[in-house]
């Protein structure tokens, strides 16, 4: 995947210093490089009987709902909290300066419904475990968590325990 690693632009001291942000508009803006992201994680997942693609605000909507269009499967989204019109669930976990909230419709997710969760980038890993730990509790199976970018050396597969994940370009 080097061809979209090279797609992927580095911003230094964004959003503060000592950071390096992982700019993916570089990477949507090149047609390519946009759809070879989007068929790899559609191949990897053709055959493994995904029943809604879940999409985590706000870049995991770029890349969830391609993927689950290319699957013909439903595609649902978690957003931060006073942005979905219905009744919801939520959950809040805790970030290394604080906590934050996500929420999700709460018909959104069936018992015994097979979703795939799709995001741009894995970082520390607590975003996603709080996704996993909702769909969970509204009695989905994670089949997987799919990311364009992970961080590897934030270890983030750390707080993810048994849940299986995929990247396509590690840092």
């Amino acid at each position: 995947m080097k061809e979209l690693a090279s797609a992927i632009r580095d911003i230094p001291d964004f959003p503060k210093e000592g950071i390096i942000f992982k700019d993916i508009t570089t990477l949507l803006a090149d047609a390519d490089a946009f759809k070879k992201a989007v068929d790899s994680m559609v191949d990897r997942y053709r055959d493994k009987k995904i029943e809604v693609v879940l999409g985590v605000e706000a870049r995991g909507f770029i890349f969830g709902a391609a993927v689950a269009y290319a699957l013909n499967t439903g595609f649902v989204i978690v957003r931060k909290p006073g942005k979905l019109p219905w009744k919801t669930h939520q959950i809040s976990y805790e970030l290394e300066y604080g906590t934050d909230t996500l929420e999700i419709h709460q018909d959104a997710i069936k018992p015994g419904m097979r979703v795939l969760v799709v995001d741009d980038l894995l970082a520390t890993g607590g975003t996603t475990a709080a996704v996993v730990e909702l769909v969970e509790k509204m009695g989905g199976e994670v089949v997987e968590c799919a990311f364009v970018i992970e961080l590897d050396f934030l270890n983030p597969r750390d707080k993810l325990g048994d849940t299986p994940v995929f990247s396509l370009v590690h840092c």
